[in-house]
Formats: C-alpha cells, structure tokens, sequence
C-alpha cells in the first residue's frame, strides 16, 4: 500500500499518514544513542560515538556534540550530512539574533526557527525531510535550564529526560525509572546517563572512547559549556561498575540468606 504514496512528502495515504516522514524517523532509529538529562544546577548531553572505520584518522574534537552559541548546545542523531546542514542554520539563526538585540536568543526561539525550516521540507514537492533528530540543552534568562528534542516532521518539544537514536525506547523507559524530579544534581546526571547507556547500547563493555559527554552550567552570571575528557568519563564509568558489582553481591547475599 505503502508504494503508492511514499514517492512525495506532499501526499497522504489513505490513513493520513506522511511515509517519507516516517522513512526518515526510521533511519534516525538506526543511529547512534543521544540522551540529555535536565538537573538542578544544569543538563548534561550524552552521546554514543561509533567508528565507522578503524582506519580513519582520529580527529581531536567534537563530533556528536555541537556548539551553537555561548548559551547553547546541541547534539544530533541521524544522517551526518543533514545533521551539518541544520547545526549550520542553527548558528546563522543564533547569530543574526546577537548581532540585532545584543543578547543570546531565547532557547525556544532558536527551536522553533529551525523547526519552521524543517517542516518546510515536509511540505514542499521535490525535497525530502531532514533525516536528523536533535537534543539541544541551553539556558536563558526566561526559562533557566531547558531541554527540548525536536524531529525530522518540525514537532518540537521539551523535556526533563529523554533519548534518541537506537534503543531509544528502552533508555527512555529505564529513564521513567530512574529519573527524580528535582532531586537530581549533575553528578547524578552524569551516573545516571552512563547507567542507561550500559543498559541499551550494543556492546559488551562501555568504554570513554565510546561516548561523549557534555554539561552546561552556570558559573558567575556565565553560561559554562564543556565536553567532559576520557579519564573523567572512565572515572564514572568505573563507579558504575563498582556500584552494579556491589548491588549483584548484595542481591547473592540475600537469596543465600
């Protein structure tokens, strides 16, 4: 059925639905896990890197996590190409604002700009949707802390905890779970996203070269952004495995007794 109707953006199949914006929710189900978790005293974004190629030269610097502007922060899933073209509109749209009112742009605004051009390429003949997903964490003066997930169709939305990617279903879930509103610090974040990550991605042993974090604070009336380096992510990586190592000793010891 599904033939008839997915070779334009512009036509609905009986049941109303878009196909070629489900094709491109399908291919960002394919890609690499980001997961962001909103805290009191500022959010963290977690990422999954996957070498592609060992034979790749290794690049120094950030490839899962973008920087937007001196408030924001933004991390993707999907196909890189789209994924480049967005960050790119993303940072225009930013700085057109700075250059005019002299102050960051609201986070929800820059959101909902780049959700408009993502929603044009849904509506338009001969274009296809952006095949990317994206978490971004900021913070403003209106709102404080924000996260907000948006998706290939322009729907945007904000959120506490949430995921994208692969096994996005099930990280959410142990999120539901684990998650205490306004009792989590970043400290806790942090543990709490290499938890999930352990969980839900697919591979036996996690490891810093494996993932990425970030955080966003605020430190003397500044936005601090920073990408946390591979001992500190080996450090909580290490705590995770002391703590699930203590938890399953435990449990023996009860089911003895």
């Amino acid at each position: 059925m599904a033939r008839r109707y997915d070779t334009r953006t512009t036509i609905f199949s009986p049941e109303g639905r878009l196909y070629q914006v489900e094709y491109a929710m399908e291919a960002i189900s394919h890609a690499g896990t980001c997961l962001g978790i909103l805290a009191n005293d500022g959010i963290l974004l977690a990422a999954e890197r996957r070498n592609t190629n060992k034979l790749l030269d290794e690049v120094f610097f950030s490839e899962k996590i973008y920087k937007l502007n001196d408030d924001m922060l933004c991390s993707v899933a999907g196909i890189t190409s789209d994924a480049n073209v967005l960050t790119s509109e993303l940072r225009l749209i930013a700085q057109r604002y700075q250059l005019q009112y002299g102050c960051s742009i609201p986070c929800e605004q820059l959101v909902s700009s780049l959700c408009d051009v993502k929603q044009a390429y849904t509506q338009f003949g001969g274009k296809r949707p952006f095949g990317v997903s994206i978490l971004y964490m900021g913070w403003d003066s209106h709102y404080g802390y924000q996260l907000y997930q948006s998706d290939p169709s322009g729907n945007y939305s904000g959120w506490k905890a949430t995921c994208i990617g692969m096994n996005s279903a099930a990280a959410v879930s142990n999120l539901k779970q684990e998650y205490k509103e306004g009792e989590t610090s970043l400290d806790e974040a942090k543990l709490l996203a290499i938890k999930v990550l352990s969980k839900t991605l697919d591979m036996n042993k996690l490891t810093p070269d494996k993932v990425e974090l970030a955080t966003l604070t605020r430190q003397n009336g500044k936005t601090v952004t920073r990408i946390l380096p591979a001992n500190e992510v080996e450090t909580l990586i290490a705590a995770y495995e002391k703590a699930e190592a203590e938890a399953e000793a435990a449990k023996k010891e009860k089911q003895k007794s």
